[in-house]
């Protein structure tokens, strides 16, 4: 799972990248690739 500040550019990477909020934390899933997980702070 990545890290980042920002998550506009790693939601643009695959198409199925969704945002989610979990726990007070915005995080990116994307269920057909998983390497592209990645959350924010």
């Amino acid at each position: 799972m990545k890290v980042r500040n920002s998550l506009r550019s790693l939601k643009a990477r695959h198409r199925d990248c969704q945002l989610v909020r979990r726990k007070g934390r915005i995080v990116i899933i994307n269920k057909t690739q998983k390497k592209f997980k990645a959350r924010q702070g």
